[in-house]
């Protein structure tokens, strides 16, 4: 199973490197296949390469589900414990 996540373009470091930010963690990826990609877009990122352009809302969406299942994941683990 293969899993990309948008992440929020910080900074672009040369033609084919950028940050991104994911969850307050940032990682430098490949941008060679986005190369208009800029600071502030948010972008699709498989294993370390940003594989397409993605739209804000979008992404803000995606990323309230995936906080949102964390937080389930969490509350569950937790009763577990108690249990």
């Amino acid at each position: 199973m293969c899993l990309a996540l948008p992440a929020r373009l910080i900074e672009r470091r040369g033609a084919d490197e950028a940050v991104v930010e994911l969850g307050g963690v940032r990682k430098t990826v490949s941008v060679a296949l986005v190369p208009d990609a800029g600071p502030g877009d948010y972008v699709i990122v498989h294993v370390g390469h940003a594989i397409g352009v993605i739209d804000p809302l979008e992404a803000e969406r995606t990323l309230a589900l995936l906080a949102e299942l964390q937080q389930h994941e969490q509350q569950r683990t937790q009763q577990d414990a108690n249990a």
